[in-house]
């Protein structure tokens, strides 16, 4: 077994990554926004023999008749659909789009064993279905198809990005590459890969799946294991303590998720075949999430002929999920480009 200070560095590292997106359901009459409310249908489509739990937020003026700009959004890991990726999509409803959000494959509402797994290529497939489900909705304009990727959803969306060019454009916000940043932070990479390998034959031979938690489940816990990183408070705050925990959220990992994760890397192939438009937006706070220097690191790779690199003044990972004064900048810029792109 990995060590209880290993252990700790690692759900240290979870938390300040936010791939953990633990817990937040909101009706569309609690997010935080003064614009006009929009619809919401709940709808489901399928990876494989999975079935994704979804949901499509459109205007409030939606006519079924007309042809609409459509948005997938990529969420952080094991985040589900009602959390950050609900608070976007429907400001981003507000703004004219068709947006989906989901849950990813093994978590949430989502069907598929084991449980509360993450896997970048399952991800990165999720998302590809979701462009297949949207070509199936006559309101859809087919050729007017964005992607909106945030944290370790950023990563992801860049990923399924490089091979799927039904997506007209792309943007990030607080994007982060979770294969490389498990690989930095994680103290040991081999002992990690070995207790994977000791964990899967134990589950091959009846054993009860171990899943681990992404973050401390409060403050106290995690005061107690002697975090003093603001950003992990944070993170508490938001996915644990607030208004914004929600029930289909489990703050568990499936242990042998890191034999997925630590091979992936998100931005490796971006100069070779990342060409769509892209828009980077970051918290001008940087902390240990290292999102500021991640998507500098994706803008400057990418070949795109229209690519922008937008600063949040002010704000820090953690702000950029909810917080109206920071995340209404990045909506601007996002529907903006999305609207330069995306003409239906």
């Amino acid at each position: 077994m990995i060590d209880p200070a290993p252990q700790i560095s690692r759900r240290r590292f979870l938390v300040a990554m936010s791939v953990a997106g633990a817990l937040p359901t909101l009706a569309a009459a609690e997010i935080e926004d003064t614009g006009r409310k929009t619809d919401m249908e709940r709808v489901s489509f399928g990876n494989r023999d999975i079935t994704l739990a979804a949901n499509l937020h459109v205007p409030a003026d939606f006519d079924p008749e007309h042809s609409y700009p459509a948005l997938v959004l990529a969420t952080p890991g094991s985040s589900v659909k009602e959390q950050i990726g609900a608070i976007y999509a429907e400001k981003l409803a507000q703004r004219g789009f068709v947006a989906l959000t989901f849950d990813p494959s093994y978590q949430g509402e989502s069907t598929g064993n084991p449980r509360d797994l993450e896997d970048p290529a399952a991800r990165a497939e999720d998302i590809r279905c979701a462009v297949d489900y949207l070509m199936t909705r006559s309101f859809v304009a087919e050729d007017s198809v964005g992607l909106l990727g945030i944290c370790a959803g950023g990563g992801y969306a860049v990923h399924a990005a490089l091979t799927e060019h039904r997506f007209k454009a792309i943007g990030t916000v607080v994007a982060n590459d979770i294969g490389g940043a498990f690989r930095r932070m994680l103290p040991d990479v081999q002992q990690a890969l070995e207790e994977v390998g000791t964990q899967r034959t134990a589950e091959a031979r009846g054993a009860a799946p171990r899943r681990d938690p992404w973050i401390p489940d409060s403050r106290k816990e995690a005061e107690e294991a002697g975090i003093a990183d603001p950003e992990v408070f944070e993170a508490i705050e938001f996915y644990r303590e607030s208004r914004y925990r929600h029930p289909n959220s489990t703050n568990r990992l499936h242990f042998t998720s890191y034999g997925h994760l630590l091979s992936f890397d998100a931005f490796h192939l971006v100069p070779e075949l990342l060409t769509q438009p892209l828009q980077v937006i970051v918290g001008g706070r940087r902390g240990a999430t290292g999102q500021y220097e991640a998507g500098q690191r994706l803008f400057d790779l990418s070949p795109a002929a229209e690519k922008d690199f937008f600063v949040i003044e002010g704000a820090g990972h953690y702000d950029m999920y909810y917080k109206a004064e920071y995340v209404d900048p990045a909506i601007d810029r996002l529907a903006a480009f999305y609207a330069r792109h995306l003409d239906a």
